[in-house]
């Protein structure tokens, strides 16, 4: 029996995280999301059911955790957002195939850290030294993938 053309679904556990030039490492990223509001409309006579409108769309902070560079990149850049010097830069998150290659993924456009979190210290733990890395975007594209 011929199957034919399969497509494989890409698993959750191979991405990779670019901010800028800085690649990193984390083992969560969560907040990848996109809502629509609306505004119900009552027409006259159409006493069945109103129209429902989008208004706008709106989206969350994107949330990385448990991360893991050698480059010094995201603790400068969130400390420049303390100052209120941060730039705002295009961050990808790119999901890759079990051969490393890239197939899908987010693009978080002019991104801002809010929040940074490092880790709880202990000796005998061994944990990670980027807890967590919380952006905000001004929008999300998708790339990759069958458009």
């Amino acid at each position: 029996m011929v199957l034919g053309d399969r497509t494989d679904p890409y698993l959750d556990f191979r991405y990779v995280v670019e901010v800028g030039e800085t690649k990193a490492g984390f083992a969560e990223v969560s907040g990848i999301e996109v809502e629509v509001e609306t505004e119900e409309y009552q027409e006259g006579g159409v006493n069945h059911h109103p129209h429902v409108l989008p208004t706008r769309a709106s989206q969350g902070n994107v949330t990385f955790r448990r991360g893991m560079t050698d480059d010094a990149l995201l603790w400068s850049w969130a400390m420049a957002a303390t100052r209120g010097q941060a730039e705002r830069k295009l961050v990808r998150v790119v999901l890759q195939d079990r051969l490393g290659r890239e197939t899908v993924g987010w693009e978080f456009h002019r991104s801002l850290p809010v929040r940074w979190v490092g880790p709880d210290l202990a000796g005998d733990r061994g944990e990670v030294a980027i807890e967590e890395l919380e952006l905000a975007y001004e929008t999300i594209t998708r790339h990759g993938g069958n458009q």
